[in-house]
């Protein structure tokens, strides 16, 4: 038995799944006092009967009640698990918009309270806190469906859709890292089809970006390099089209996530066109933004031209690259993107066969954002490649990295 009493592991769960004390007790058959003092620890919880049958209730491994410390463990709290999963599904199977066709909706959620919302969430994502979002989705998912169906003039017709396509990306961005690949589709065609209605071009350009990243997870990547493409070309500046900040962002990061499924196909010809064309709008735009929550600039491209370099397979180009990084460039990103590179970089330190420098990226990783290591299948894939190939036991921090992500040593 850990540090953590029972008690706060029952409470710790209970909230997680939105019970409150009085639900929980009627589910259990007992009273609510009863459910208080066991989760303050005044009550002895010492029945394996009435253990197993809270675990029922809670949906979760009786293991854990009686065992690890849940902020420990992989499913509890950093990641996602099947309970959530359906919450999230539940709320993406909601067609609020048809409904409103015959009826509208009452109440929508206020605009003001939804932009606030959905900026928050923007910023939880690209902090790498994953299992905040996804314990949020369900609501925002509901509330932002709401609004999109509840208002009737124009501009705010306009703005609400725009609101719920970013929910649906931010949606399909996480549940994709997370291994929910067909959630993700799912979530990513929403926001493609939404943008349209927001009559934003750019929303619907980056919108493809996470239909793309979507079909490429699900092996998919052809079908996902020919839409990028066709998607920058309509967008790409000069012509009839400006030469915004924000237009070159979203044409960047097309390229860019073509260039990712041209390497997913073997096509190293293809990815060198993607990421030139990607470096010309990067040196337009003159420095790393957000624009669109893209982060795209000339140091969101060098990582992405290390990522398409493990993909293709040449881990000693991915590290080449890295090296060439500018530090203080390359600490003004956030936290998850740096994660993820330094997740491409340890896959690409493994591929050059250094299994020491590929657990000390994944440790720095960790170190910035938990959830983009812990929770990742692609990670755990690669904590059990070093356990593998490490001679003798492995160095204390890689052996508790790996306990806490779940991955046995």
């Amino acid at each position: 038995m850990d540090e953590l009493p029972i008690g706060r592991r029952v409470a710790y769960w209970r909230s997680r799944r939105k019970m409150s004390q009085q639900v929980f007790a009627d589910r259990l058959g007992k009273s609510k006092s009863w459910v208080d003092k066991v989760e303050r620890g005044v009550r002895r919880l010492d029945k394996f009967s009435v253990l197993y049958e809270i675990a029922d209730i809670l949906q979760i491994d009786v293991q854990l009640l009686h065992g690890k410390d849940p902020e420990r463990r992989t499913d509890a709290l950093n990641c996602i698990d099947q309970v959530e999963v359906e919450e999230i599904r539940t709320a993406l199977e909601r067609y609020d918009s048809m409904s409103a066709y015959f009826d509208a909706a009452p109440f929508p959620p206020p605009l003001a309270d939804m932009r606030k919302a959905v900026n928050h969430a923007w910023l939880t994502y690209q902090y790498g806190r994953y299992g905040m979002l996804t314990r949020a989705l369900p609501k925002l998912l509901r509330d932002a469906q709401a609004a999109d169906a509840g208002y009737a003039a124009d501009e705010q017709v306009r703005e609400a859709a725009h609101l719920l396509g970013q929910v649906y990306q931010i949606a399909s961005s996480v549940l994709r890292k997370l291994g929910e690949c067909d959630l993700a589709w799912l979530a990513a065609d929403r926001s493609m089809a939404v943008a349209q209605r927001a009559d934003d071009p750019l929303l619907a350009g980056i919108a493809t970006t996470r239909v793309c990243n979507a079909l490429v997870a699900m092996g998919r990547p052809r079908p996902a390099l020919e839409l990028n493409v066709r998607i920058a070309g309509r967008l790409a500046p000069g012509g009839d089209n400006d030469v915004r900040p924000e237009r070159l962002s979203v044409y960047g990061m097309l390229l860019l996530q073509g260039a990712m499924a041209a390497a997913r196909i073997g096509d190293s010809a293809t990815v060198d066109d993607l990421l030139a064309g990607a470096d010309e709008a990067a040196k337009l735009l003159g420095g790393d933004h957000n624009h669109y929550w893209t982060s795209f600039g000339p140091t969101n491209l060098e990582l992405h031209r290390a990522a398409a370099a493990v993909e293709l397979g040449d881990g000693g180009r991915a590290v080449e690259t890295h090296l060439r990084l500018s530090e203080p460039a390359f600490n003004a990103l956030l936290p998850e993107r740096r994660a993820h590179h330094l997740l491409d970089l340890a896959r690409g330190y493994s591929q050059i066969g250094d299994v020491a420098s590929a657990g000390d990226m994944l440790l720095r990783g960790d170190r910035l954002a938990p959830s983009e290591i812990r929770c990742r299948p692609i990670a755990h894939e690669l904590m059990s490649e070093i356990l593998r190939r490490t001679r003798g036991a492995p160095p204390p921090p890689i052996a508790e990295l790996a306990e806490h992500m779940g991955v046995g040593v």
